[in-house]
């Protein structure tokens, strides 16, 4: 199938999925609201800005994405990475590499890729940013990212130790919603809502596919493990562990300013008695 073959294909299943949107909005608005759509012209172009937008983008994840996470989920579980052998070497005893140790880059590309592609998520973007306007600049568009972005990469990191040493994900989840709930008794109320947000957010165009091809690949390369049951719940993790991270970051910022507040009054306090101290010793 040729590239142009390609891009018609994906174009008419895109319109296929975006039709039933576009139905709705419609439907909504002339058979219930009763009235006309403001800049009729400027929707319809954005709709179509939308299917070719998304039809590029669904053509670049099989072409480029998908390939390129599995890929390197098969290089750096390759035994003769591991091992460090070159690359004429015959054979390689399995047995050598099935400790959890030896897949130490793994761990590390499974943290550096989500933190990166988290950063570059335009959906969290849009979230801080708004998230920014609306608390009056009480929440930084900066730190909500890398708070975010810290989780995912967290979370992506430990999931992919799941992947290699074969834990049940149930464990993992369980207990990270346990964390979950005793932060939310405990951290500004202001956060909560956002936090819990900023886990879905993450999970969304960028990070995905890297995320979800990473998952499939260790599974089939990591001796002992099936790519049904061990290469898929990355998504999870990367979903859970930003709650975490947004809410201890809220935690962490207001202990900073519960802690300034008590170092201002101290000094206060402490000026106070510099200048009474005088009148004491005239009388």
């Amino acid at each position: 199938m040729t590239l142009i073959s390609e891009i018609f294909a994906t174009t008419m299943e895109t319109i296929t999925d975006v039709l039933p949107i576009v139905a709705i909005i419609f439907g909504f608005q002339f058979a219930v609201i009763r009235k006309p759509i403001p800049n009729f012209q400027r929707t319809v172009i954005g709709f179509i800005y939308v299917i070719l937008g998304l039809s590029l983008f669904l053509l670049g994840l099989e072409k480029c994405l998908f390939p390129i996470g599995r890929l390197m989920a098969e290089q750096l579980t390759d035994p003769l990475f591991i091992v460090g052998a070159d690359a004429s070497t015959e054979s390689i005893d399995i047995a050598q590499v099935t400790d959890w140790r030896d897949y130490g880059w793994v761990y590390l590309f499974a943290f550096m890729i989500g933190l990166s592609t988290t950063i570059a998520e335009p959906s969290l973007i849009a979230v801080a940013i708004k998230a920014n306007e609306v608390s009056g600049g009480a929440i930084g568009v900066w730190g909500l990212r890398i708070a975010v972005a810290l989780g995912v990469a967290i979370g992506i990191a430990l999931g992919s130790y799941r992947i290699v040493v074969g834990h049940p994900i149930h464990y993992y989840i369980i207990a990270g919603y346990v964390v979950v709930v005793v932060q939310t008794w405990v951290a500004p109320k202001l956060i909560i809502p956002l936090a819990y947000d900023s886990g879905g957010v993450t999970t969304s165009t960028v990070t995905v596919p890297l995320v979800a091809a990473l998952g499939l690949g260790l599974a089939e390369t990591v001796p002992g493990r099936s790519p049904l049951i061990d290469g898929f719940g990355l998504i999870a993790f990367a979903s859970l562990f930003p709650i975490m991270s947004v809410m201890a970051y809220a935690q962490l910022s207001e202990a900073r300013t519960f802690l300034a507040k008590k170092k201002k009054q101290r000094q206060k306090a402490k000026d106070s008695d510099i200048q009474e101290e005088p009148k004491t010793n005239s009388v």
